[in-house]
């Protein structure tokens, strides 16, 4: 196994990793800068204010996109399993 094999695999599940995160936690910042916007707007301090709607989207969002992710990581896992005879000779 060589150092570019090696390299391509850890690119590949950063790049999973990543669009993971991205899917699930870029809504959640979206609804913060919103809801910060609006208390800053209000002059609103209240801390579950700006806490709720992003649990609930990070939740929506983990719900919309879950079998998404988990597939992607099982498509992920099943290529190495598969490239395993290829990637040891």
């Amino acid at each position: 196994m060589s150092e570019a094999i090696i390299g391509d695999i850890f690119t590949n599940a950063l790049y999973i990793v990543l669009a993971i995160v991205v899917v699930i936690i870029v809504p959640s910042l979206l609804i913060g800068l919103v809801v910060s916007t609006f208390q800053a707007a209000t002059q609103i301090n209240e801390q579950t204010l700006s806490f709720l709607p992003r649990l609930v989207v990070t939740l929506l969002a983990m719900i919309m996109f879950g079998p998404w992710a988990v597939s992607a990581v099982l498509d992920f896992t099943r290529e190495i399993y598969m490239n395993i005879p290829f990637l040891i000779g």
